[in-house]
C-alpha cells in the first residue's frame, strides 16, 4: 500500500514540477512583449479584431494597419493566415459565451483598443 501511495505522490509531483515549469516560461516569455513573433501578435490582434462588432466598437483602419507596420515583419507570409484563422475562431466562441463572459472580454477588449490607439 505505502509503495502505491509513493509512486501516486511521485506521478502527482512530476505533474506539478512540470505544470510550475509551464507557467514560468509562460510568464518569462509574456513579459518581454518585444520577444513576441508575428504569429502570437496575430493571434494577439485576431482576438481583438474578431471583438470589435460584438463589443459594439468600431475601429479606426488606419490604427490597425499602424500598428501591423510597427509589429509584424514585412516578409512574413504567414501573419495573414494566422490572423484570419485566429478571427475566425475567435468569433465563433463568442456566440458561445455567457452574457458575463462577453462582458468581461469586451471591458477588457475596449482598454486593449483603447491603449493601441484602435478606437476614437
Amino acid at each position: 500500500m505505502a509503495r502505491i501511495r509513493r509512486a501516486v505522490t511521485l506521478k502527482w509531483y512530476k505533474r506539478v514540477t512540470c505544470l510550475v515549469a509551464v507557467l514560468a516560461l509562460g510568464g518569462v516569455s509574456s513579459a518581454r512583449a518585444e520577444d513576441y513573433s508575428s504569429s502570437h501578435i496575430a493571434n494577439e490582434l485576431g482576438t481583438v479584431i474578431a471583438s470589435e462588432e460584438a463589443c459594439g466598437l468600431t475601429f479606426d483602419q488606419s490604427a490597425i494597419e499602424r500598428f501591423i507596420n510597427e509589429h509584424v515583419k514585412a516578409d512574413d507570409m504567414s501573419f495573414p493566415s494566422t490572423l484570419q484563422m485566429m478571427t475566425a475562431g475567435t468569433k465563433f466562441q463568442i456566440e458561445n459565451m455567457s452574457k458575463s463572459s462577453l462582458t468581461a472580454r469586451c471591458a477588457q477588449i475596449r482598454r486593449i483598443a483603447q491603449k493601441y490607439g484602435f478606437t476614437r
